[in-house]
């Protein structure tokens, strides 16, 4: 415990924000460049380093987070470094996309503020980035077997990066034109710059792992013959079908699916387009769910310049303490406001959408809606409270229910399905198929971004073992964990 009285003297202090008039006007970055680093060492030293660290727990990386911040907390950044990349191979996509579980399961956050571990692993990852310790890990020897790794989101690149690291030599399969899954085209610019994947691409380059981008498989690429090609298969395709909304009016023009709609921002930015094809300028925008996807929508209206801005959710407001049956070290569901929300709109608890209206050329105009109630278990409409608002732009954020049916991979591999429909496997993360294997959304459902790298280092032992026997690699968690704390 670098300072045992850390947690005494000093409050919590988070990241600062630029202006919302100024972050507006860009697609940058929220955050004030350099404006942790002088704060970071008081913070890291408010972490008591417990005989029992529950936020090891509460991530599922298994981070080893009393450590990197008693190393912070002393400025030994190389240090800090390494402890970091000890269990997570993407700190600086986790520090900046998590939810940090982690901080919710902080001993401090019984009774004070919880340290700020976020904002210290992504001071840390920056802080080596600029220093020079970031630097290629290539294998001393290789095996003579090949992988190919089916998507490039976390799962896949944290299994793929495992994998090259353990000497096998391995290709990642992309079907979008550049490397990253929903990192590169569903993050938005202003959460997460591109240039921090890309940087990470150039080290797993250099270490030897090859990228095929624009390649689907099972549409562009049978997997039956990907599977002749290589030793083994990891598929890491994410949890792609989105769940739709099938009242009257859904075939009118102007409502999109979330990932229709944001990924085109991201093109704008990376030099494809100079307008988006779908853009809220100008027009009264919904936006339908009210999770962290939802929130991005609503974050990408406003610098698009939307008249106007708002977010549906169908269940009730949540408290901003924890109730009862949420108690620590649990991540309780609290009423959150993101950086998107700060700019911004209106939000709208328990209501349900009932149908679209539009005008003779079939353009959305209205979205019309109910309250609804919980009762005898149930959401149920409320008589009386129906009306209509203003809709020119509809964008549908209310999550995902599997993996891609339709592209052919699940039938010409021959996988099976749990009982939730996503890919079953085994405590190897081992398909029906021997040799193919499964991790990230693809296998679990949809969950957060540490589950991903978890998933993709864990799917890695076991593909490393089912080629070599034996591994050494890490394996943070097993296919049934089911932690309380996401």
């Amino acid at each position: 415990m670098a300072d045992p009285k850390g947690f005494l003297n000093h409050g919590r202090e988070v990241a600062k924000s630029r202006p919302v008039d100024v972050r507006l006007k860009d697609w940058n970055e929220v955050y004030v460049p350099g404006s942790l680093l002088p704060i970071i060492s008081k913070q890291a030293s408010r972490c008591m380093d417990c005989g029992i660290p529950f936020c090891h727990n509460g991530c599922p990386l298994g981070n080893l987070i009393p450590e990197w911040n008693d190393f912070a907390y002393r400025e030994d950044w190389s240090a800090a470094s390494e402890r970091l990349h000890a269990t997570n191979n993407f700190p600086e996509f986790t520090g900046r996309l998590c939810p940090a579980p982690c901080e919710s399961a902080c001993v401090l956050g019984i009774n004070q503020p919880p340290v700020t571990i976020k904002n210290v692993e992504v001071s840390i990852i920056d802080k080596a980035w600029d220093s020079g310790d970031v630097e290629p890990q290539a294998p001393e020897r290789l095996s003579g077997k090949t992988v190919a790794v089916i998507g490039s989101g976390p799962a896949g690149l944290a299994a793929a990066q495992q994998l090259t690291r353990a000497g096998h030599t391995v290709a990642v399969y992309e079907r979008a034109d550049r490397v990253g899954g929903l990192l590169r085209y569903g993050i938005p610019e202003f959460k997460m710059e591109k240039r921090h994947i890309n940087r990470r691409i150039e080290q797993m380059r250099a270490e030897g792992t090859r990228f095929r981008t624009g390649i689907e498989i099972g549409r562009d690429l049978k997997a039956t013959d990907l599977k002749k090609r290589y030793d083994a298969v990891v598929i890491a395709a994410g949890a792609t079908t989105a769940r739709d909304l099938p009242v009257p009016g859904r075939e009118l023009k102007g409502i999109h699916q979330a990932m229709e709609y944001l990924p085109l921002a991201n093109k704008v930015q990376e030099g494809d387009y100079v307008a988006p094809p779908i853009t809220a300028e100008g027009k009264h925008v919904i936006v339908i769910g009210g999770g962290d996807t939802g929130a991005d929508c609503v974050g990408t209206a406003h610098r698009q310049g939307a008249a106007s801005v708002t977010q549906l959710e169908i269940m009730p407001r949540p408290g901003e303490d924890r109730a009862p049956h949420q108690p620590w070290p649990t991540f309780p569901m609290l009423y959150k406001v993101t950086s998107a929300h700060e700019e911004g709109g209106e939000r709208v608890y328990s209501v349900s959408t009932t149908h679209f209206e539009g005008d003779e050329d079939g353009n959305v105009q209205w979205l019309h809606l109910s309250e609804v109630e919980f009762i005898e278990g149930k959401l149920t409409p409320k008589p009386g409270t129906e009306r209509k608002i203003p809709a020119q732009l509809v964008t549908l954020a209310m999550g995902f229910t599997g993996t891609d049916r339709e592209n052919g991979l699940v039938e010409q591999f021959g996988l099976e399905l749990d009982e939730r429909g996503n890919i079953a496997r085994d405590a190897d993360f081992q398909t029906n198929v021997p040799g193919v294997f499964v991790a990230g959304d693809a296998g679990r459902g949809q969950s957060l971004i540490v589950w991903a790298i978890a998933e993709g280092r864990s799917a890695a032992r076991g593909c490393d073992r089912f080629l070599t026997g034996a591994s050494e690699l890490p394996a943070p968690i097993r296919p049934t964990d089911r932690s309380l704390m996401v």
